[in-house]
């Protein structure tokens, strides 16, 4: 090995931590800019299906294996009515949307995303408007989806044509509702007694439904953390997760500082499990709430122009909304992300990248041309396919750095997964340097393991992003390591995402 600054990783299958949940690589669809209408959506499109569905983007959706996708939104779900969008398309409304100042024509919904998310091997985690709306709401749309009984909204399903209920397990009770921005803002104490008698009412009509209440919307929010603690009192009882927002951008255009930003993450994380962890306490429950993290992403590279486009041309159908194009470096904090996410498998149970096609997205499309990969697409991949199974406490040592707002930073950041089906056990490691690191993983606990492949994203400049028209940034394999005995030593490159795994 070189005389760089050393990152020793131990591995042992002893070293338990937390079953990774297939849901940590969940995704988004919200009705915003182009993620429906010109996404997933697109009838006349040479790649579109009989419904109207986009193959291409089918196609990178299932690449992925996105296990569970969130529905409606977001700020869109907050002023939506549902019932706008079932039923013949000739007699769908259309309706002013608030969230995002567009024209929405109601000719995608609900219906049609549940016969979306089965085409893309998916589940849903379906949102319901706590803004606008309440109880009964929820109790209607709950019928439609998942009851078979002889009533009203489950009549009106099979009048529709589909005949079966969809059987949505997983539901948000609203959206961002801490935030002033949202339609229907509600106080902590407002918005957690109508969580709890909304949760208790729709567990009363399915008892196998799991709800998600809502958390912060960003730990920067001013009623952070007590917005936790006074809706989880009201609600702690009836719920099964409460949600985590965060998005994070380089404006300053500090790569060392934009690389250090899931030190942020990992401290919000932990806020809120000492939270309900509190609560547990003062109700002497025996119930440990889980998280779902259901919004999570790099988000600034188009702030600027959709403010002003909103504000210039409002009530637009599906305009270029929250369209930003991912570096290299995007692609780089991603998989820092994803490893605090897995680092956290024991309580984050559900996550979702915000989001999936178009808007703030791994997959991108042009309107009459394909769909392709952004930057991101890659770290997102890999995890989604190596990270399943049982992650294993890091046992990590090596060199730290300061940057501009963050102290102590590893150089490198790392976590592994065992999946015992496959005999496998994956190492994701991030050098967030300017400088090779060497890197050395005691892999010993796995006996007769050897490297089956090593995929990285390096080398590249920092501002490189992909198109239609290539892929500047893609993963390369690399054999330039040693495996001598169950240790593992490779060097890895500035400012890169490695991918290591081991098999029989």
């Amino acid at each position: 090995m070189s005389d760089n600054q050393k990152t020793k990783m131990i591995v042992d299958k002893d070293l338990t931590l937390a079953q990774v949940s297939d849901d940590l690589y969940g995704s988004f669809i919200e009705h915003l800019g182009r993620a429906v209408y010109g996404g997933i959506y697109q009838p006349g499109h040479p790649a579109a299906d009989k419904d109207g569905y986009r193959t291409d983007v089918l196609n990178l959706v299932r690449e992925l294996k996105v296990p569970i996708v969130r529905y409606p939104g977001g700020n869109f779900v907050s002023g939506y009515q549902w019932e706008d969008g079932i039923g013949p398309k000739e007699k769908r409304k259309a309706r002013l949307d608030l969230a995002w100042r567009t024209l929405e024509t109601n000719q995608f919904g609900l219906d049609e995303f549940a016969a979306w998310a089965q085409k893309a091997d998916t589940d849903v985690l379906m949102a319901i408007n706590l803004g606008t709306r309440g109880i009964q709401d929820a109790l209607n749309i709950l019928e439609y989806c998942n009851l078979d009984t002889n009533t009203y909204w489950a009549g009106l399903r099979r009048k529709n044509g589909h005949e079966k209920p969809y059987g949505i397990k997983h539901w948000c009770l609203g959206n961002e509702m801490d935030g002033p921005w949202q339609t229907g803002h509600k106080t902590a104490q407002e918005y957690g007694r109508l969580a709890a008698e909304t949760a208790k009412a729709m567990k009363t009509l399915d008892p196998s439904v799991k709800l998600v209440s809502c958390g912060s919307s960003s730990v920067d929010m001013p009623t952070f953390p007590d917005w936790e603690a006074i809706t989880l009192g009201e609600d702690y009882d009836y719920v099964d997760y409460i949600s985590l927002h965060t998005y994070y951008g380089n404006n300053e255009n500090d790569t060392d500082d934009f690389l250090a930003k899931t030190q942020d993450m990992d401290r919000f994380i932990h806020t809120v499990i000492s939270v309900c962890d509190y609560v547990k306490v003062q109700k002497r429950s025996r119930k440990t709430m889980m998280l779902s993290f259901d919004e999570w992403n790099v988000w600034f590279h188009s702030n600027q122009s959709d403010n002003k486009y909103m504000e210039e041309h409002p009530w637009t159908v599906a305009p270029h909304l929250l369209e930003d194009h991912y570096t290299y470096e995007d692609a780089i904090l991603v998989g820092l992300m994803l490893i605090t996410l897995i680092k956290h498998a024991d309580r984050v149970k559900i996550a979702c990248l915000a989001q999936l096609v178009n808007v703030i997205a791994p997959i991108m499309t042009e309107e009459n041309g394909p769909a392709w990969r952004q930057t991101i697409f890659y770290p997102f991949l890999h995890a989604s396919l190596y990270g399943r199974g049982t992650a294993l406490q890091p046992v990590v040592s090596g060199g730290k750095h300061d940057t501009k707002n963050h102290e102590d930073v590893t150089d490198i950041d790392s976590v592994a997964v065992y999946n015992e089906e496959r005999n496998e056990v994956t190492i994701f490691a991030v050098n967030r340097t300017d400088h090779p690191v060497d890197f050395e993983a005691d892999v010993r606990s796995f006996e007769g393991y050897k490297v089956r492949e090593y995929l990285a994203l390096e080398g590249c400049d920092l501002k490189a992003v992909n198109s239609a028209d290539g892929e500047a940034v893609a993963p390369v394999s690399r054999t330039d390591y040693q495996m001598d005995k169950g240790i593992f030593q490779t060097q890895t490159k500035p400012y890169s995402w490695n991918v290591i795994r081991f098999g029989l």
